[in-house]
């Protein structure tokens, strides 16, 4: 069978750790700043893992991660 090439997009954005989640850095982090209240901006730079519905969908994106 062929090599399965992964998405270049899915991998910059996701990884997946030891224990096999996938880890996600959340959004609305990147601009109109000022209006959005620290502890918002604290909440943001934490990161987030996908859903399990999600997971399959993401897997064949970056099957060599």
């Amino acid at each position: 069978m062929p090599k399965i090439k992964t998405h270049r997009g899915a991998a910059k954005r996701f990884s997946v750790t030891k224990n096999g989640k996938i880890k996600r850095s959340k959004a609305y982090k990147s601009h109109i700043l000022t209006k959005k209240s620290t502890k918002r901006l604290r909440g943001l730079r934490q990161t987030g893992y996908i859903a399990e519905c999600e997971q399959k969908k993401v897997r064949e994106m970056i099957p060599y991660k």
